[in-house]
């Protein structure tokens, strides 16, 4: 799997989340939850309740079932947010950009070369269909984006990859952190330019101080808060970098 480390290391049996949708309820946003490529990638549709305008974050793949849960939950898509530039992430973006004429936003530059060596990665694991893709808008830390009438801000998060960013959405306490944290464990940092450091640093100097009670979709496996995972969390809880 590209993104999560168990305590063990890395586990492509660890997660399987099997929900097709997950419901955030909230009366602005609201988002739905569909799993694609084998590595079961939670693409999020998040709209806005108010215009049903909305983004697919992180198309990575099956993207038939991308549009179908646009289409279930009559939402119209106006752009491809995309945190970071894995394949398990990114490698549908392209079609999906094609199909539907939508300009791709993100990650932050630093992940340009993943971008560009995604048709190389599915090859390698067996991602028939994988693009490699430009965005046409690049990200930096501090930048906002708007989905209908939401305000999301980004914060890039590097560790995980390079160009690393979260969407996050203060009004509903909602972040979409791609890769950097899951409900009990963190992103790998064993690829190229990836960095422990960097990625504890983004973790407990850049999520964790928007406070506990924000719920995070991750890029695998169920949601979490960031109160729970600075609580439990054996890599990057309070009592783990205590010690």
């Amino acid at each position: 799997m590209f993104g999560v480390w168990t305590k063990g290391g890395a586990d492509s049996t660890s997660i399987v989340y099997r929900a097709l949708y997950m419901s955030l309820e909230d009366v602005m946003l609201k988002a739905a939850i569909v799993p694609v490529t084998p590595f079961a990638q939670n693409c999020t549709i998040l709209w806005d309740d108010a215009t049903m305008t909305g983004a697919a974050v992180d198309p990575g793949g099956d993207i038939a079932a991308v549009i179908k849960a646009a289409e279930d939950n009559k939402v119209t898509l106006e752009k491809i947010l995309l945190t970071h530039g894995h394949l398990d992430h990114a490698g549908g973006a392209a079609e999906l950009k094609e199909l539907q004429n939508l300009p791709i936003i993100g990650p932050e530059r630093g992940d340009q070369f993943w971008l560009e060596g995604i048709e190389a990665q599915g090859k390698e694991y067996g991602f028939a269909g994988a693009r490699s893709c430009v965005p046409d808008q690049w990200l930096k830390d501090g930048d906002q984006v708007t989905v209908g009438q939401l305000t999301l801000d980004v914060i890039h998060c590097p560790g995980h990859t390079p160009g690393h960013v979260v969407f996050y959405h203060e009004p509903s306490k909602v972040a979409l952190v791609g890769d950097v944290l899951f409900q009990g464990s963190i992103g790998r940092t064993d690829f190229p330019k990836g960095n422990h450091a960097d990625l504890i640093a983004s973790i407990r100097n850049k999520l964790f101080p928007l406070g506990d009670d924000i719920t995070f979709v991750s890029g695998h496996g169920p949601l979490s808060t960031f109160g729970q995972e600075r609580e439990t969390n054996p890599f990057v809880s309070d009592a783990a970098v205590s010690k």
